[in-house]
């Protein structure tokens, strides 16, 4: 894991007491699906960028 590339971290959930039922737009449930939705494709493509540029242990040493 890069210093610089942190691994996105997903959103909380919200509290089954958060929603009010009462057919709000902004729904905190719906809100909270949407940024799901976008934790999910952001670790997707943290966990690619991880595989393809793989950090180096510091101190390792390989055997020739």
């Amino acid at each position: 894991m890069k210093a610089d590339d942190p691994e996105p971290v997903a959103p909380q959930a919200p509290d089954p007491r958060d929603c009010c039922h009462s057919g709000c737009t902004w729904c905190v449930d719906d809100m909270y699906q949407e940024a799901l939705e976008q934790y999910r494709a952001a670790h997707q493509a943290w966990t690619a960028r991880q595989e393809h540029n793989p950090v180096k242990t510091r101190g390792t040493r390989r055997a020739d």
